[in-house]
């Protein structure tokens, strides 16, 4: 798993326990996702360019850091993915933002896709893909095969929760696309999810079932 990073920040770690409990409810869930995508959003972005910009400070010139480039896309995994997306627009509030509307089929577990829409000149831009769960890697798969036709070259997976299952094939599918996670949990279910997981994250986000 060298082109995966767990996020084990202390902070990450506790967040991450209540909204695995069961009882929390869905406004918790709602605001620790967000919360949580901000420190997981510094990780993400930790190796982005900078150059330098003169300016004035109330003492004296310097030249200050300032990143260098086009500004960032979020790409979010309809539903779920925005949960992750508020957060990284609290952190970024300049970046673009792309949607790719993807389901599950309950049956065949593959992902189907009902809507993209994206920037177009993605590959000009680092373009970070969000979707909380990294479970059979179906939708993660489908949604970075429609970004590079799209034209992306540069881009980062982030999620939440990750299955060994998942980062095994999304990291066959696409060994260039770095993955970032707060944990990897231990195995699918028969029904594809992940346990001991957190349950669906769009359901307990929005309150559904």
């Amino acid at each position: 798993m060298a082109n995966v990073t767990v996020v084990d920040h202390p902070l990450v770690q506790h967040k991450l326990s209540i909204m695995r409990n069961r009882e929390t409810s869905t406004g918790g869930f709602r605001r620790l996702l967000r919360e949580i995508s901000l420190l997981l959003g510094y990780e993400v972005t930790r190796d982005l360019e900078l150059t330098t910009m003169r300016i004035e400070t109330p003492i004296e010139p310097m030249d200050a850091p300032t990143l260098e480039g086009k500004k960032l896309v979020f790409a979010s995994v309809l539903r779920a993915g925005n949960g992750l997306l508020e957060g990284l627009l609290d952190l970024v509030p300049a970046a673009r933002v792309a949607h790719v509307g993807l389901y599950r089929d309950h049956d065949t577990l593959q992902a189907v896709e009902y809507f993209f829409k994206a920037p177009t000149d993605l590959h000009d831009r680092l373009v970070i893909v969000v979707d909380p769960m990294l479970a059979t890697a179906n939708s993660a798969i489908m949604a970075i095969d429609k970004l590079k036709e799209r034209g992306a070259t540069n881009l980062r997976f982030l999620c939440l929760l990750a299955a060994p299952e998942g980062i095994k094939r999304f990291t066959e599918a696409h060994p260039d696309v770095p993955v970032f996670t707060a944990a990897i949990d231990r195995q699918l279910n028969e029904l594809g999810y992940i346990i001991p997981g957190l349950g669906d994250a769009g359901d307990r986000m929005y309150g559904t079932k």
